[in-house]
């Protein structure tokens, strides 16, 4: 068997499925990628077990139709040295050994047998099926990921919860102390559905999605979830388990608004975080009518900073205290450029959302506060 391909192509296709495969893996083949070529088309599997991704790319040209696995490694590193130009394969099925010829050299391979590779299960018919755009689903998953938990007791806090109702699809995460809601409206069904999608999947998603606007198709059960994308499909194991009313967290009636820049609050935020606490990270707001003041201090090494913000803000004047660094992800994983921070009382938590929101969508974001002695 004799194909030939890009270079380049086949470089970043093989960098993209590596982020699949684990350091240790319990079978030594999953090492390996699994090439298989038919129908001038090849396609490349990397898998860990529970997730198993699979790119196809179109061949330059084709003789023969094979399959075979190749160690990660040094593939990777060698094709990582290589300029664009045209990589021929050339296979021998009865010994396994592969050529790679390219402009002035060689590589020689021995591969392992392509059976030895463990094979997906296929999600059953009567699966729920969601259609997304990829664009809309890396925008939801990139809000949501630096919310979710790192919890061995609670592990459905791990994960990405897809929450598919009668009035839209929300993508929430949260690791009780912030919480994350898209609601996107143009996805509905009188079939409510859910499921947890872990975090490595997520990520894994996040950095193959193209911004081009084509469609994902995500079919899931109770167990598992195939999402497939314009060059290629995953399958992954989901958290089982119910994931928490996260509707019940979210305050309703929040008399207190504040509008503001949100870049000059992450910038007011950077320069006052150094000052504060290093175990708390505590961060305190002093609110009254147009203008904010944030200050924080360390009273083990006498130091303290104080800075004033020019805002909108309507309601009675307030002290409340949040965590700085989980404020300034929240901010960071924002687009609009002002935001609006809806508060009720300095023990309840606060709303934080984008002025502008994105087409069809509502996002929302929540930081419980911190306790202040004052």
């Amino acid at each position: 068997m004799r194909f030939t391909l890009s270079s380049t192509a086949l470089s970043s296709r093989l960098q993209t499925l590596a982020r699949v495969i684990n350091s240790k893996n319990s079978l030594p083949i999953l090492d390996s990628f699994l090439f298989e070529v038919r129908n001038q088309q090849l396609f490349i599997t990397a898998s860990d077990s529970e997730n198993v991704m699979r790119s196809v790319m179109q061949l330059d040209e084709a003789n023969g139709e094979g399959s075979f696995a190749l160690p990660n490694r040094t593939l990777l590193d060698a094709m990582k040295e290589l300029p664009e130009q045209p990589l021929t394969f050339e296979v021998n099925p009865d010994n396994l050994t592969i050529k790679i010829i390219y402009q002035n050299g060689l590589y020689n391979f021995t591969a392992q047998n392509a059976d030895e590779y463990p094979r997906t299960q296929q999600i059953p018919d009567g699966a729920t099926v969601i259609t997304i755009e990829s664009s809309v689903l890396a925008d939801n998953i990139s809000r949501s990921l630096f919310a979710t938990a790192q919890d061995e007791l609670r592990p459905v806090m791990n994960g990405i919860y897809f929450d598919l109702t009668a009035e839209s699809l929300n993508v929430v995460a949260s690791d009780g102390h912030k919480l994350v809601r898209n609601k996107n409206f143009s996805i509905k069904s009188e079939a409510p559905a859910a499921f947890i999608l872990p975090k490595k999947p997520a990520t894994l998603l996040k950095n193959v999605l193209g911004k081009d606007g084509g469609d994902v198709v995500i079919k899931f059960d109770d167990r598992s979830a195939e999402i497939s994308f314009s060059d290629g499909v995953l399958s992954c194991r989901l958290i089982e388990g119910r994931y928490p009313n996260y509707n019940s967290v979210i305050p309703q009636n929040n008399p207190n608004q504040l509008t503001i820049d949100r870049r000059s609050l992450i910038g007011a935020l950077k320069r006052v975080l150094p000052f504060a606490s290093e175990s708390s990270q505590l961060i305190r707001f002093h609110l009254e009518a147009g203008k904010l003041e944030l200050s924080s201090e360390d009273i083990d090494f006498a130091t303290s900073a104080k800075e004033v913000v020019t805002c909108e803000y309507t309601g009675q004047s307030m002290n409340i205290g949040f965590k700085g660094s989980s404020l300034s992800e929240i901010l960071n994983n924002l687009q609009s450029e002002e935001v609006s921070i809806e508060l009720a009382d300095p023990s309840r938590a606060g709303i934080i959302v984008p002025t502008t929101q994105p087409e069809n969508e509502d996002v929302l974001m929540l930081i419980m506060p911190m306790l202040l002695n004052d």
